[in-house]
């Protein structure tokens, strides 16, 4: 938008025709049954959605500051789409995982690239557009993994290569990096589960053998009292993994 490649009302109409489809998505994946659970209707979500967009509109000329300079804006930019990317909840059960902190942080990123943006209605498509991509995106992604883990992958790959496309139209360059960055995360992500399910396998093999010769007699006279303690240690390994 800000080179005029891009109109911001074609923007807004394509992000609005997405949600529409994501919402409807969302309640036919389950039959209505999150719905049902969480009570909440869809005038409630409409409600929000309508707040939500007024307010922003309201506040985008707020967003037109020049007090900062675009350097540092864009190296807070980046620092902040980092930070989204590293405590994105990826449905790993770890300390690290944040999905309000990769929220704000990724918020908090497009409001700096929307401050760059020639009008107050830009920033306020791009405001609105990031909020679509980084809030109600994840959810229907979560929604699609547990029950329909076939269509997710196929969304998720098409969301992937609409990526690759918008970059390509901008940069070549860029979305050859871009591709490249992905095919390497996703080999390395690849190998690592190999290696670590090698090493898992490996070492329950070990405890097995190890837990066998410990009631063989004999084996501990040789052996001496440390086999007391790694007897002790492949007990606990074993009742923890159920061997």
């Amino acid at each position: 938008m800000d080179e005029g490649l891009l109109a911001p009302h074609w923007l807004f109409g394509t992000g609005l025709a997405s949600s529409l489809m994501g919402c409807v998505l969302f309640d036919l994946t389950d039959g209505g049954e999150g719905r049902k659970k969480s009570r909440r209707t869809q005038w409630a979500d409409l409600k929000s959605a309508l707040v939500f967009t007024a307010l922003t509109y309201g506040f985008s000329p707020v967003l037109k500051t020049e007090s900062v300079s675009t350097d540092t804006t864009y190296a807070m930019s980046v620092f902040m789409l980092l930070g989204h990317l590293i405590f994105f909840d990826y449905g790993a059960n770890a300390a690290i995982v944040s999905s309000t902190l990769s929220l704000n942080m990724a918020t908090f990123a497009s409001v700096c690239l929307a401050s760059r943006l020639p009008r107050s209605l830009h920033a306020f498509i791009m405001v609105s557009f990031a909020t679509q991509i980084f809030a109600l995106w994840p959810m229907l992604q979560k929604k699609l993994k547990a029950y329909t883990p076939r269509s997710y992958v196929g969304v998720t790959l098409l969301f992937a290569f609409s990526a690759l496309g918008g970059l390509l139209s901008i940069s070549a360059v860029g979305a050859i990096l871009l591709a490249l960055l992905l095919v390497s995360i996703s080999c390395l992500a690849l190998s690592t589960s190999f290696a670590c399910s090698f090493l898992k396998r490996t070492f329950m093999g070990l405890g097995m053998k190890l837990k066998s010769k410990k009631t063989c007699p004999g084996f501990s006279a040789k052996l001496g009292t440390p086999l007391h303690y790694s007897g002790k240690l492949i007990d606990w390994y074993a009742n923890q993994h159920k061997i």
